[in-house]
C-alpha cells in the first residue's frame, strides 16, 4: 500500500513541494549552507507528506507523544543548550567558576565535560525513544537508508574537524571564560559554513532518524535543529560582543 501510494505521487509535486519546502526554510530561518540541506529535508519530508492525508495519517500514527522515552528526550534536547549558555554567561558577568577551579582553563574544562556528558546523554534518550516506537515501512527503503548514511558520514566529519580546528577551549565556550581566540577561525569547515559543529551534529542525529525508519526520530531532529537555531541567536552576537570588547580594550592599551 505504502509502495503504490509512494510511486502514485507525480514528480513535478514533489519537486514543487521540496521547492516550496526549501523558499519557506530559506526566508523564515535564513540558515547556511548544511543547514539548508538539513532542513530542507526535514520541512520537505512534511510537505512530502501532506500531499497525501494517507501518508501524513500514517506517519502520525507511529508516534507516540505520550511515550515516557519520547518526553524525555524532548526534554534533554531543550535543556542541554539552555544549560550551557546560562552556566556560560552566568561565568562571564561573575567569574565564580573560574574563582572556584583557580583557573578559567580548569572552568570550561569542567563545564566541557558536563556538556559531554550531557550529550551523550540526549543521544542516548533520543535512541532508546526511536527503538521503543515503531519503524515506519514507507521509510524503511535502501535509498533512504543510504541518505541517512551520508548523513552520518558528512555530519561525523563536520562535528570532528570542528573540534581539531577550534580546540576544547574553542569548543566549548571558552570565549566565556576568556579564553580568547587569537583570531577567527577559517579553515574547514568554517571556510564552507557557520556553525558546523552543531549543524554536523543534527545531520548525524537526521541519519540516526532515516536509517532506523524512525518518524519520531524526525520529529526530534527537526527539535535539535530548532534548539540550535536559538541557541544561535543567542549565542552568535554574544561571543562577537565579547570580542569587540577585546579589541576596544587593545585600542585603549
Amino acid at each position: 500500500m505504502f509502495e503504490n501510494t509512494w510511486n502514485s505521487i507525480p514528480m513535478r509535486a514533489v519537486i514543487r513541494q521540496l521547492f516550496i519546502s526549501y523558499l519557506c526554510m530559506h526566508v523564515c530561518l535564513r540558515v547556511r549552507e548544511l543547514s539548508d540541506v538539513i532542513l530542507v529535508i526535514l520541512i520537505g519530508l512534511i510537505f512530502f507528506f501532506q500531499m497525501d492525508f494517507t501518508l501524513m495519517e500514517e506517519f502520525l500514527r507511529h508516534i507516540n507523544f505520550y511515550d515516557t522515552s519520547f518526553c524525555v528526550a524532548l526534554i534533554a534536547i531543550i535543556f542541554n543548550p539552555f544549560f550551557w549558555n546560562l552556566v556560560a554567561r552566568w561565568e562571564h558577568r561573575t567569574r565564580r567558576l573560574s574563582g572556584l577551579f583557580g583557573s578559567p582553563f580548569l572552568a570550561c574544562y569542567c563545564l566541557g565535560f558536563i556538556i559531554i556528558l550531557l550529550n551523550v546523554l540526549r543521544s542516548h534518550s533520543m535512541t532508546v525513544a526511536m527503538k521503543a516506537q515503531p519503524r515506519w515501512e514507507a521509510m524503511d527503503r535502501m535509498d533512504v537508508f543510504y541518505v541517512g548514511t551520508a548523513l552520518i558520514i558528512v555530519g561525523t566529519v563536520l562535528v570532528v574537524s570542528s573540534f581539531l580546528a577550534l580546540g576544547f577551549t574553542g569548543t566549548f565556550l571558552g570565549d566565556y571564560f576568556g579564553i580568547l581566540l587569537d583570531e577567527k577561525v577559517t579553515v574547514f569547515p568554517f571556510n564552507i559554513m557557520e556553525n558546523p559543529m552543531y549543524w554536523g551534529s543534527t545531520a548525524n542525529y537526521l541519519g540516526l532518524a532515516l536509517i532506523g525508519a524512525s518518524p519520531v526520530g524526525l520529529i526530534l531532529t527537526a527539535t535539535v535543529a530548532a534548539a540550535y537555531k536559538v541557541a544561535i541567536q543567542f549565542e552568535g552576537p554574544f561571543t562577537a560582543q565579547i570580542y569587540r570588547e577585546r579589541s576596544q580594550r587593545r585600542k585603549h592599551e
